[in-house]
C-alpha cells in the first residue's frame, strides 16, 4: 500500500470526489450536465460522453490534490486513459489525488426496509486488477430506507464481511451504508446503523482500518464517536440528493467528517460552458465543499 496515499487519506485537508456514476445513474448525470438522452444512441456512446465529462473535470486546473484528496471511479473509468495515462495513474501522478474504485454490482431488491448489495462473485479478480492499476481503495453502497433492525444489521454485516475481503487484498474499503434522506424514520435508522457499525468496528483487528461513507445525519455530530474510532481511517459524507448548499451546511455542522459528493460536486457544470466558465464553476464548487469539509 502506498504510504503517501495512506497518510493523505488519514490527515489531508479537502474532500473525496465521487465520479463513479454507473450504468443506472449515468443518463441522469449526463442530463444534468446538459447532454440529453436523445442526443446519443446506445451504451457505448453514453459511456464515451460520461468519460469525456469526467476527463474534463479531472484535467481542470481547479481539480488537484491540494483540495481534492481522492476520487472514486467507476470500473470502466479505471480501464480508460486520461491524457495517455491510466485514469488512476493520472490522478495520483499528475494531480496527487488518491484513486478509489466502486466495486459493487448495484443493489438487490428491497427487503426488510433495506437494499443490500447484489452478489460479487468476481470481487477478488477485480481487486487484483485494481491494485495492479494503482487503485488505493474501494467503495460499495447499500441503502437503508427504514429503521428496520434486521435490515440494518444485514446491511452492516454484509458491508463489513466484504470490507475484510478487500482489506485482505491490500486495499482500503469505503463502507457505504447510505440512509435514504427521504426515510420517514431517518433518525431512528441512523441510531440502529451507528450501533451496528460500532459493534463491527470493535471486532476488527488493530491493523484493519476502514473508511465509512455515511448520509449526513439528522443530529449534528451524531457520528463523532465513529470519527474517533481507532479502526476508522476517515469518515466521508455523501450528498444523497441534498443540494450543494444544503449538503455543505449540514457537513459544516458535523466536525471531523469530510465530503464525498457526486451530484453536489457537479451541480452547475454543463457541456455547453466554455473552458473559462466551466473551470470557474468547478473552482467555486470545489472551494465551497473544501470549506465545509474543514470543520
Amino acid at each position: 500500500m502506498n504510504s503517501q496515499q495512506y497518510e493523505k487519506m488519514q490527515s489531508g485537508h479537502g474532500f473525496v470526489a465521487a465520479l463513479d456514476q454507473s450504468g443506472g445513474s449515468t443518463p441522469k448525470a449526463l442530463s444534468l450536465y446538459g447532454v440529453k438522452p436523445e442526443t446519443y444512441a446506445g451504451d457505448d456512446a453514453m459511456f464515451d460522453l460520461m468519460h469525456a465529462m469526467r476527463t474534463r473535470i479531472v484535467t481542470s486546473p481547479s481539480f488537484k490534490g491540494d483540495r481534492v484528496l481522492g476520487a472514486i471511479l467507476f470500473e470502466q473509468t479505471m480501464d480508460r486513459d486520461i491524457e495517455g495515462r491510466g485514469t488512476a495513474d493520472y490522478l495520483w501522478s499528475v494531480k496527487q489525488v488518491v484513486p478509489f474504485l466502486k466495486v459493487d454490482n448495484g443493489l438487490a431488491d428491497e427487503a426488510n426496509g433495506v437494499q443490500m448489495m447484489k452478489a460479487m462473485p468476481d470481487l477478488d479478480a477485480l481487486l487484483t486488477r485494481a491494485k495492479a492499476k494503482g487503485i488505493f481503495g474501494t467503495k460499495m453502497r447499500s441503502v437503508i430506507k427504514h429503521a428496520n433492525a434486521k435490515g440494518v444489521e444485514d446491511v452492516v454485516t454484509q458491508q463489513f464481511a466484504l470490507g475484510k475481503q478487500i482489506l485482505a487484498a491490500g486495499l482500503v474499503p469505503i463502507i457505504e451504508p447510505e440512509v435514504d434522506i427521504h426515510a420517514t424514520d431517518k433518525e431512528a435508522a441512523e441510531r440502529l446503523l451507528k450501533a451496528a457499525m460500532i459493534e463491527q468496528l470493535d471486532a476488527l483487528r488493530p491493523e484493519q482500518r476502514v473508511m465509512l461513507k455515511l448520509t449526513l445525519p439528522e443530529v449534528d455530530d451524531f457520528y463523532a464517536d465513529v470519527v474517533k474510532h481507532p479502526s476508522v481511517l476517515r469518515v466521508v459524507a455523501l450528498s444523497g440528493g441534498y443540494s450543494r448548499d444544503d449538503a455543505n451546511a449540514r457537513l459544516t455542522r458535523n466536525h471531523g467528517v469530510i465530503a464525498s459528493f457526486s451530484r453536489a460536486l457537479t451541480e452547475g457544470l454543463t457541456a455547453q460552458q466554455d473552458a473559462q466558465a466551466f473551470n470557474g464553476a468547478l473552482d467555486a464548487s470545489i472551494g465551497s465543499i473544501t470549506k465545509a469539509s474543514a470543520t
